[in-house]
């Protein structure tokens, strides 16, 4: 695990519930998105924009893209250390993600997602907005 990750990146970590995995004990390859969504959502909490405040900024945010390589699977009872960051943040916002298993140092998925932004009815703006540029990572 050598990817190289800036300051601002926030690491979460998650407990691989019985919930979570196939009849064989692994993870199911659709959680990891869930589990992006609570790196992304840390990350971006830790610049004051929750949601709720992104929507009283007067936007809203999507997701356009999501790519996902897995590469070992992760099982009941391991946890899982998911980290995010910015990779971009004009005219999209990317981001990327890495899972690890701490336990073993296993490195078991890596990805990226790209958000576009929205005006509050719903219009798609061409690039982000400065109001949420000045709050985001320089990049």
């Amino acid at each position: 695990m050598n990817r190289k990750r800036p300051p601002h990146a926030i690491t979460v970590e998650h407990k691989i519930g019985l919930h979570h995995c196939d009849p064989l004990g692994v993870a199911w390859h659709g959680r990891y998105f869930e589990w992006f969504e609570v790196a992304r959502t840390a990350l971006f909490c830790s610049l004051d924009l929750d949601v709720p405040r992104i929507r009283d900024l007067g936007f809203r945010m999507y997701v356009v893209d999501a790519r996902c390589r897995y590469m070992a699977a992760l099982q009941y009872g391991d946890t899982a250390a998911i980290t995010a960051w910015f990779v971009a943040t004009e005219p999209l916002i990317r981001v990327a993600y890495d899972i690890v298993d701490p336990g073993t140092g296993r490195w078991c998925a890596r990805a990226t997602t790209v958000l576009a932004t929205t005006d509050a009815a719903g219009a798609l703006l061409p690039t982000t907005p400065l109001v949420l540029l000045e709050r985001l990572p320089r990049r």
